[in-house]
Parts: C-alpha cells; structure tokens; sequence
C-alpha cells in the first residue's frame, strides 16, 4: 500500500478544549520575540491612541469619586468595619479564588465555596476569572521577559499599574487556559460577569449598610467605591511590591521577593520568592507566624469541608532551595576573604634552601610549609621569644599542643604566612594540621571539582567539600 509523507490536516473546533500551548515549538519563546513584531514604544505625541481608555477610565475615575465622596459624606464607625471585611471578602475572591485555586490549581473547592469565590472576585473589578488566570499564567511562564505581561524589568509604575493604562506592545506569552472552558463557574462569571461587577461591587456594599444602619450613600462611598481602589492597589502590589522588595530564600534568578510588608497589603500575598518557586503551594507564607490570611482561609474552609486537596510542595525540596540560597551567599563570602596560596601555587624548597634562607628571615617550618613570620613576632601572645627560638627549625610539634595547642584563627592566619613547601616534607593530606580550619569545609561549585586549578588541599580535605 502507497503511503503518504504529508501529516493530515487536523481541524479544531473553536468550541474545542484542545490545550492553547499543545503545538508550540520548543523555541517558542526566542521565536516569538524573533518572529512576532512588537508596536512602538509609547510616546506622548499620539497618547490618545495609545492608552487604553477602559482601563484608564476605571483606574482613573474610581479614586476621584472616592475622594470627593469621601469629603461630603460622614463615615460612620458601622460602615469603616463593614468596609474593612468587605476588602477582605473581595480580596479573598482574587488571592483565595482567582490566584490560588483557578490559575494555579493549589486546592479544590466545592461548588458552593467557588460561587463565592467568584463573586467575590467579580467585586474587585480586575477581569473574569479565565481573563485573569490566562494573564497570570503567563506571568509566571514566562516571567522577566518580554512575554510577560506585567514584566518587572520594564519599572515599578509599569508592572504596578502601567501595564493596563497603556496598550500592550506585543501579545503576552501562550498559556492554556483550556482546563478553566470546562469550569461551569467560570464560565457562569464570565457570561454574566458585567452583571456581577454592578452586583457585587456597588449594589451590595450599598444596600448592606442602608438596611442595617441606614448608611446607603456611606455604604456606596467607602465600602464600594473607596475599598474598591484599595483592592485594586492591593492586588497590583503583587506584580510590582512584590517583585521590588525584600529578599530572595528560595531562588535569585527572577525578581519575585519575600517580604512582609508585602504581605500587610496584598492579604498575604507577599512571599512572592516561594510563590514563583512553588506555585501549585496552596501557602505563600510557610512558617506559622508568617503573615497570610488567604492560607488561613483556604485551611478553614477545608476543615468545615468547603475545600479539599491543599497542596503542598515535599519539604525536602522546600529546604534544598533554601540551603541552595545560603550556600551561595557563602559562597559570595567566601569569595570576598582572601586565602593562603595555593600549594601548587608555591615554590619547593629543600632543607638546605630552607636553612640558607632562614638566616636572612624569619621563617619557620610547621606541617611541612615554610612560613614568613616577620609581620607577626611583635605580635606574638605568648612573646617573640617563642617565635625567635623556632627560625629554621621545624615547629610542628609546638604548634599543634608541644608548647600550645593553638585556636582555629591561630592556624588559620598561619596558613597566610606561608612561602614555601619544604622538599620531601609533611605529606599533603595524611594529616589535617595542613589544611587550616577556614577550609576544611569550603563551598565549591560543580564546575570547580573538575578544574585542573584547584587547590589540592580542596581534594585532600577529609571533612569534604559542600558543592
């Protein structure tokens, strides 16, 4: 039977839930910067055309009704606490909702726990869920780059906020979103989700406050309008705070921080290092005293049974992260200190040499080096005497107890002085006097156990080498 070298042509159906990234090539990310053209940087001449005006109408308009709300209308103790929960409660939609559990699937919730979510995420007035969770995924695929939507690397105003006032100069990177068609709740926010943006963030805060405490127009300003910029702000400090400030446990090749004052202002968002480490953690914070709130939640509503199946990274490498983070920053000090020679490094000297030499200056002979001690007889604690006595002779034997059992640093700054290595001396690595204790557990990297440069006392080392 004749066969044919041409692929069959495949046809989708838009309604299909084939995956958005199931054929991209695995260069997608250096072909689609080489190939897929990119607008103009923006410029002020024609910033009419350049802003997006949905965007810049919602972000912009928003604080000034709150503000001048703010200013005619009294705020009532009833309606600050309400305000406050209704932060928490709308915020929770995105952190809880919209981050954890739609865009990176770190717990199941049940039906009536993902309606909640839902609407509550709908009064933040920051997408649908699928519009968000396909953002975001790509945020964290491709992050620091140009296919990022919110890239870090272009400014603090831009991942904070600019990103969405100025039309995008080139389509965010590919992320499938094909498992969130299939969600009815997703899909149920999504057709109805302009319906549910008046619902929960304007109609609700307003009718709650009038019907209990008759403060409607209190209400409308301070839990609608006003908690609706401190949301918005709270969530965009993720894409901006979080990348900014603080420090970096668990990895340093992105720009996502750990810090707490992040987490005060993003519901516990700011442990954003171990996020972009662990993202399908259903924690941000991993220590008890940690701050954040939406872990909380999400653990209590799995013991009253509204969610189920939390993960969590194996802890084994949650530490190798970090322990890979302080090696490093050992590492970088280990590398700021200066170190004896290395003995390859130094000339060979025989006994004759040695003598000759020690009648001019002070050297001595201690485990098998030759050291120059004319910087330090003055200095000697036990007096220059000691020092003095031992010029050409071999000094082993008091160093290491004879006379006095000497300290770490006092082996360690020996170690500096050393000239030479006597001829036919002390065999390098039989005895741990030859190895100072600063180097006896000495940070490596894989790269330097196989370079022909090496100290040999790095091989020679028996409490081994940290790689």
């Amino acid at each position: 039977m004749a066969t044919s070298d041409k692929k069959p042509v495949v046809v989708v159906d838009a309604k299909d839930d084939t995956p958005a990234d199931i054929n991209i090539p695995d260069n997608y990310v250096q072909h689609t910067l080489k190939t897929q053209k990119a607008l103009p940087p923006f410029q002020w001449s024609n910033w009419r055309s350049e802003l997006s005006w949905l965007s810049v109408t919602i972000l912009g308009v928003t604080p000034v009704i709150g503000l001048i709300g703010a200013y005619f209308t009294k705020l009532r103790w009833e309606t600050l606490l309400f305000s406050i929960f209704y932060y928490f409660f709308t915020g929770l939609g995105i952190t809880a909702g919209y981050h954890r559990l739609w865009a990176h699937r770190s717990y199941n919730a049940s039906l009536p726990l993902q309606y909640l979510l839902a609407f509550a995420g709908a009064g933040a007035v920051e997408g649908s869920i699928k519009w968000w969770s396909r953002g975001h995924r790509a945020h964290h695929r491709y992050t620091d780059t140009d296919l990022d939507p919110y890239n870090a690397h272009k400014g603090f105003f831009y991942s904070h906020i600019g990103w969405m006032l100025v039309k995008p100069r080139r389509r965010p990177g590919v992320a499938d979103v094909s498992d969130l068609s299939k969600n009815p709740v997703v899909r149920w926010q999504h057709k109805y989700y302009l319906q549910l943006i008046l619902l929960a963030g304007f109609i609700v805060p307003t009718i709650i406050p009038w019907l209990l405490w008759g403060d409607a127009r209190g209400g409308y300003v301070y839990a609608g309008v006003l908690r609706l910029c401190f949301v918005h702000h709270s969530t965009f400090c993720v894409n901006s705070l979080a990348h900014w400030l603080g420090e970096t446990p668990f990895d340093d090749k992105h720009t996502p921080k750990d810090h707490f004052a992040t987490a005060l202002v993003t519901i516990g968002e700011g442990y954003h290092n171990f996020h972009h480490q662990f993202p399908m953690d259903y924690r941000n914070a991993i220590k008890w005293y940690q701050y954040d709130p939406t872990k909380w939640f999400i653990w209590a509503c799995q013991q009253i049974g509204l969610a189920s199946h939390l993960k969590v990274f194996p802890e084994n490498e949650v530490r190798k992260g970090q322990l890979t983070m302080e090696l490093k920053k050992l590492k970088e000090t280990q590398e700021r200190l200066a170190w004896p020679t290395n003995s390859d490094d130094l000339p060979v000297i025989s006994w004759d040499s040695f003598q000759e030499q020690a009648a001019k200056r002070p050297l001595i002979l201690i485990s098998g080096f030759i050291h120059d001690v004319s910087n330090f007889i003055d200095e000697h604690p036990g007096g220059p005497h000691l020092l003095i006595k031992m010029i050409g002779k071999d000094a082993t034997t008091a160093f290491f107890g004879g006379v006095y059992d000497h300290s770490n640093a006092a082996h360690n700054l020996l170690a500096m002085k050393r000239v030479g290595v006597l001829h036919g001396g002390m065999p390098q690595g039989v005895d741990d006097k030859v190895v100072p204790p600063s180097q006896r557990l000495k940070i490596a990297r894989y790269t330097e156990l196989s370079s022909p440069y090496n100290s040999s006392t790095a091989y020679s080392d028996g409490e081994g080498i940290l790689g």
